[in-house]
């Protein structure tokens, strides 16, 4: 179920817990989580995109393992915060995680990718490290950026 909101988002989770963060490509899905108490997220790994039910046991076998208990999943709007057609595309990818039966909230990351391949240059990575990485690590920042506002709405786990 997509939530709207952050507010709702939390309300809706289950038991308080341990969150994963997509950041879903059109070949790849960046992949990060937190821990139970919402304090940092991780890049945890990225999914090379086949079909979507592959993408789809994958990820479920992840959330199953890691006991997740919501999915936060970045939604890539335009500039000027319009929908585009990767918007749209994105949109449908969450829609399609319903029978996983956990709430979903959809998160801003415009920025995401480029405040993550910034940091990476100024760490001196390879071109070729840095397209390793910048998936899986704007995942993080995406969850980062989910986790940071539902703790600051006063009722985190």
């Amino acid at each position: 179920m997509i939530v709207p909101d952050p507010a709702g988002f939390n309300a809706a989770l289950p038991l308080k817990g341990r969150l994963i963060g997509l950041d879903v490509g059109t070949r790849t899905i960046g992949v990060a989580l937190c821990d139970s108490g919402w304090t940092i997220a991780s890049a945890a790994e990225t999914i090379r995109r086949t079909k979507f039910a592959k993408d789809y046991d994958a990820l479920h076998l992840l959330i199953a393992h890691q006991a997740v208990r919501g999915i936060v999943v970045g939604l890539p709007l335009s500039l000027d915060g319009s929908d585009s057609p990767r918007t749209q595309s994105v949109r449908a990818f969450a829609r399609n995680l319903a029978p996983l039966s956990l709430p979903i909230l959809l998160w801003d990351e415009r920025w995401s990718t480029q405040a993550v391949t910034r940091a990476l240059i100024e760490a001196d990575a390879s071109r070729a490290r840095r397209a390793e990485l910048v998936d899986k690590m704007a995942a993080a920042y995406i969850l980062q950026g989910a986790i940071d506002m539902l703790a600051g709405l006063g009722d985190g786990p």
